[in-house]
């Protein structure tokens, strides 16, 4: 890398080399000094050359808002001493030298800022570099103009004074200035630290305000110009006006620019005379343009603030409508609507909206740090690897229930299990119509897992009591993330098989193939088979742990259900249309069982299983979820 640039510091990195108060003021940076894609920043390159001044530099940035409030002054100068020339060569005549001189400094210094390179986006910092770039642009000549004091030159190259109206043109020059507010307006509407409606508020009304001083302020100048002073807007109303003081003067003009920028236009100040005819013609089609912006950047204020608002109305109406055209009872329709008015409030805190847009190693981060916790607490995951939590934790989403909204409704297909941060849920269920309750879920509680670890409809009803806040996973991600980890997918099962032993009765009572499963689990551990008896016995005295090991594979396998799609024909024979006319089938334990269960559903024995890439498939335990397997 040449040595005659230097990558700019990444906020990061410039964040941990500085001091706490350029911490709360980086983001005021107004643009973003981003290195170029393959640009490895070094940490040692954080100093630039000597006497070269960093743009995002903080005593930089404090000489630069000082500059802006001197430009504020020169916007009101500048006009004023146009109209009113004797204040030019009197008393604002040192104050004018005063802001000149820092604005002679600003342009010495501007020699030393580097700057970044939009091509290679790094920053120069060679001093011949940065003073040939200012200089070429026309930044330099206009700076220049802007700052020189004509009247004093003229003064001490003449040895007289000259109050001629060129003075007061060349004096207009320093509203070249104003960029320098535009930027710093900009960079405040980027900066969270203050409000966008209160700071694009005050650029409306500094434009507005400008607006009224520069026009009232030319407007006097085309009166005192005049041949007959009588015969002007002001002169009819105020006849000694030029030997009046200027303040009265002044008080006129804006009296009649804010009243004709207003399009009140009461009348009693007119123009008279041809050219107060024609400027006020430009200075009205001016204010049309000026008014639509104004109006126009009022009104996306006010409905920005509103749109969520809103939307949440029309949202509302249109499940009242709804409601009512399809008839729904009034206990669904008060769900609906709770859960809709829960959904706008807690906009803020929607994961997926709020997280969207991140990288995925910071959503992983975020979510680590809200839902690990309650992970490791929850029963089903006791003693399972940090591994499995980690990426478990990454895949939950979270919900806010309203009260009394069913999460889970019975009978329904099983596609997440929840886990409870917040609040409390009632499992009930229904028993000849009648709604029977069977128990309250706390915080750490989980609902849903049996219908999606059996891969069965769901066995109960889950309502909240009050509001509450879930995490949620979907049945195919949990069973992707646990499939690889065997070792904690035994711990799983054991801890959910423990946890149905400590179900209620009346809770086992409404699952029958519960039941019976946890009924199948005691006779294999009380009573193995007896054909087989004697081998196993052998078995376990050479592994002690071979038959745990066994029943839990078994208990594995039979709860997580690996299921594909069976194709009765080979690969690429009609694979458009027979390809969508597979059967899904959970994939059993042997080939000879998958071969008798493609012949029950195509009508005919197979001898041979590939996959869709013509690869023979020779072991089962190779096959994914949602594989297609041709049988033919």
């Amino acid at each position: 890398m040449s040595s005659e640039t230097r990558p700019p510091v990444p906020p990061l990195q410039f964040r941990r080399h500085s001091s706490s108060h350029e911490r709360k003021n980086l983001n005021s940076v107004s643009s973003s000094l981003l290195p170029a894609f393959g640009t490895v920043v070094d940490e040692g390159y954080l100093q630039l050359k000597k006497y070269v001044i960093a743009p995002y530099d903080r005593r930089y940035r404090w000489w630069q808002t000082f500059l802006v409030v001197l430009v504020i002054y020169s916007a009101w100068a500048s006009p004023f001493e146009l109209a009113f020339r004797t204040v030019a060569t009197g008393s604002l005549m040192p104050v004018d030298l005063v802001v000149d001189a820092f604005f002679a400094i600003d342009i010495v210094i501007n020699f030393f800022v580097a700057y970044l390179d939009k091509s290679t986006y790094l920053l120069v910092d060679d001093h011949k570099k940065i003073a040939l770039r200012y200089v070429r642009k026309l930044w330099f000549p206009m700076d220049i103009a802007s700052t020189l004091p004509f009247p004093l030159l003229y003064r001490i190259f003449t040895g007289r004074m000259h109050y001629g109206e060129i003075f007061g043109f060349l004096n207009m020059l320093r509203l070249w200035r104003l960029w320098r507010v535009s930027e710093l307006f900009t960079r405040l509407e980027k900066d969270t630290r203050f409000s966008y409606f209160w700071t694009r508020y005050c650029k409306l009304i500094c434009v507005t305000l400008f607006a009224v001083h520069s026009a009232g302020c030319f407007y006097y100048w085309l009166a005192i110009r005049h041949q007959s002073s009588k015969n002007t807007w002001i002169g009819t109303e105020v006849q000694d006006f030029e030997q009046r003081s200027i303040w009265v003067g002044y008080t006129y003009s804006m009296y009649w620019s804010l009243v004709t920028l207003s399009t009140v236009g009461y009348g009693d100040l007119h123009a008279v005379n041809t050219a107060e005819r024609i400027f006020n013609m430009f200075y009205m089609l001016f204010n049309i343009g000026l008014t639509a912006y104004l109006i126009g950047n009022m009104t996306n204020l006010i409905v920005h603030s509103a749109v969520r608002t809103f939307a949440m109305r029309d949202a509302i109406n249109e499940i009242l409508q709804y409601a009512s055209k399809s008839r729904l009872p009034e206990n669904l329709r008060e769900q609906m609507l709770a859960h809709m008015q829960l959904k706008f409030k807690t906009a803020e805190l929607k994961q997926e909206e709020v997280l969207g847009d991140l990288p995925k190693a910071i959503r992983s981060s975020i979510a680590q740090h809200l839902f690990r916790r309650t992970v490791e607490n929850v029963y089903l995951f006791n003693g399972v690897s940090d591994d499995l939590i980690i990426q478990l934790a990454s895949e939950m989403k979270a919900e806010y229930f309203p009260p009394k909204v069913d999460i889970i409704l019975q009978n329904e297909i099983p596609t997440d299990f929840y886990i409870l941060v917040s609040g409390a849920v009632d499992m009930l269920t229904y028993k000849n119509g009648m709604e029977q309750f069977l128990s309250i879920l706390g915080s750490a509680d989980m609902a849903g897992e049996i219908g999606v670890i059996f891969n069965i409809p769901q066995p109960f009803t889950v309502r909240t009591r009050r509001l509450s806040q879930v995490i949620r996973i979907s049945h195919h991600d949990f069973k992707q993330l646990v499939q690889p980890h065997n070792e904690d997918g035994k711990k799983i099962i054991s801890n959910f098989i423990q946890n149905l032993r400590g179900l209620k009765k009346e809770v086992l009572q409404e699952i029958p193939y519960l039941t019976e499963f946890l009924g199948d689990m005691t006779t294999e551990h009380t009573a193995p088979n007896e054909g087989s008896e004697n081998h196993e016995q052998l078995s376990n005295q050479e592994n002690p742990n071979a038959l745990g090991a066994q029943e839990t594979s078994k208990t594995v396998s039979s709860t997580f259900p690996i299921r594909v799609i069976v194709h009765g024909h080979p690969p690429y024979e009609n694979a458009m249309k027979d390809y969508m006319m597979g059967k899904l089938i959970n994939l059993p334990e042997s080939v000879e069982d998958l071969f008798g269960l493609a012949e029950k559903k195509f009508g005919k024995r197979g001898s041979t299983i590939l996959m869709a890439d013509g690869s023979e498939v020779e072991e089962l335990s190779a096959l994914r979820e949602n594989d297609h397997l041709f049988i033919f």
